[in-house]
């Protein structure tokens, strides 16, 4: 989900009244934005497939030294990975495998976008990390943003897989209500803010599995989040369990380990490095 989401949402929830349209979540893009090496990094191509046989790509890249954990990135809305594996790819110096993945209609992966087939995609994903160099299925910590907190809750969830770890950055707490937030932020759409509880799909809400991810829990939101309202990620957290923290970043949607990463990158490393010893 990106900051366009809410002017995007305004008029297609507006007019698509009928059920199933959690599609207009996902706006994928398939250009390359950046290149890992043209940064320095170290990144490795990973094709694999979903479990209808959707052929994913995804990015891994290889821990300096001896792997503490890896780390499974679940990216947000829009663009696909080449735009957001700056958000993790950076703790691969720090001692973390780091992987990151397009969903299905995003980037070189094949299918198109849909909710159903982005928590396959999910599950997929989770499966493919315990294959890769230096894994353990004790040490995968999942890092979600945005949308991808969400798909990431439910592949988890509904896959049965118990991460180390889990780290939330603006993510919501219902599909549904995200939608009526946003219609209900802006004086145009107000009076139909009650639209998105008919033309949005509740399947694969975090509302439904976030009571049962049982791993310490980090949430990250901003109070100035103006793609995902604030008071989501506050349901979000409380409906969790505990072990679990929740940090205030000044601004931003997922700026945590972009803009603010020299203040929130080693409280993450002292998060994880915490949350692997259990």
């Amino acid at each position: 989900m990106t900051g366009t989401l809410r002017a995007r949402l305004l008029l297609p929830l507006a007019v698509l009244a009928s059920a199933g349209c959690t599609h207009l979540f996902f706006k994928p893009g398939s250009r390359a934005y950046s290149d890992p090496a043209a940064a320095g990094l170290r990144a490795e191509a990973i094709k694999f497939a979903s479990s209808d046989g959707t052929p994913l790509t995804g990015l891994f890249f290889p821990a300096a030294g001896n792997p503490k954990a890896t780390v499974v990135h679940f990216h947000g809305n829009a663009q696909n990975m080449t735009a957001h594996y700056p958000y993790s790819a950076w703790l691969a110096a720090e001692g973390y495998n780091v992987f990151i993945f397009d969903y299905r209609g995003y980037g070189a992966s094949g299918g198109r976008p849909s909710l159903d087939g982005a928590v396959r995609d999910g599950e997929a994903a989770l499966a493919q990390t315990l294959k890769l160099p230096g894994a353990r299925a004790d040490r995968v910590v999942v890092f979600g943003q945005s949308l991808g907190g969400a798909i990431a809750i439910a592949a988890a969830a509904e896959s049965g897989f118990r991460p180390a770890a889990m780290v939330l950055e603006g993510t919501f707490y219902s599909y549904r209500e995200v939608g009526a937030a946003v219609l209900g932020g802006h004086w145009l759409t107000w009076p139909i803010s009650w639209l998105p509880y008919l033309a949005v799909s509740g399947r694969h809400s975090p509302s439904d599995y976030i009571a049962g991810i049982s791993c310490p829990k980090l949430f990250i939101h901003s109070a100035k989040d103006g793609t995902v309202p604030y008071a989501q990620g506050r349901r979000l957290y409380e409906a969790a369990p505990p072990p679990k923290e929740f940090w205030e970043v000044p601004a931003g949607h997922i700026e945590a380990f972009g803009a603010f990463r020299g203040v929130y990158g080693p409280r993450l490393l002292a998060f994880l490095d915490e949350a692997i010893k259990k």
